[in-house]
């Protein structure tokens, strides 16, 4: 069972983030705050969960959430900043849009920029280990899953309903024979690089 929060005294935010390692499309964070007492025996890393039920876990999580938000860093704020740099801009953007302020921040992973003077623990494989974390991954999983899955519908041959951007075989193969969209990551280079091709409204 995972635990609830770091901080027995502080009202928490959990923080994670999605897309690190994809080739194209934005770097999406989460911010959950659950309440006090909060217990669910099925939230867990969202990598080990299913896509059915990472969409149940959600619905949960932004209904019985004390605070939740979600924060962006696009693809080309990912070139210009760098990855790490992009995680951290989009875990501050989500923390920004909480209406309850948190006493304390705990971050998946190792590393973390301080915000607004709130103190923060970073920790490696976190999601797996407390249960705002693990709230967090699964809607930052979830809201980028959907926007890649919309995204689908412009450029259906680099099949991102399935692989959502990350470097898949398909994936690099429509790079190769097509080039880049505007939602390519320019700085994430799979070569021979191609001339790009627009977004289509």
């Amino acid at each position: 069972m995972l635990r609830l929060s770091y901080s027995d005294s502080l009202t928490e935010a959990g923080c994670d983030e999605a897309g690190r390692g994809c080739l194209a499309g934005p770097v999406v964070a989460a911010a959950v705050i659950l309440p006090a007492g909060y217990s669910n025996p099925l939230l867990n890393d969202s990598k080990k969960l299913s896509e059915v039920k990472r969409g149940l876990l959600r619905v949960e999580i932004e209904r019985s959430a004390a605070a939740w938000a979600i924060g962006m860093a696009d693809n080309n704020e990912i070139d210009n900043i760098n990855i790490l740099n992009a995680s951290i801009l989009a875990m501050h953007r989500a923390l920004s849009g909480l209406i309850v302020r948190p006493g304390h921040i705990l971050v998946d992973g190792n590393r973390f920029k301080s915000f607004d003077n709130i103190t923060h623990t970073c920790i490696v494989r976190g999601d797996s280990l407390f249960l705002n974390i693990a709230a967090a991954s699964i809607l930052a999983k979830t809201h980028r899953d959907e926007l890649m899955t919309r995204l689908h519908k412009d450029f259906p041959v680099f099949g991102w309903d399935r692989n959502k951007g990350y470097p898949t075989a398909r994936h690099i193969s429509a790079l190769h024979n097509h080039g880049y969209t505007s939602w390519h990551r320019k700085s994430f280079r799979v070569k021979p690089r191609q001339a790009c091709i627009s977004f289509s409204d």
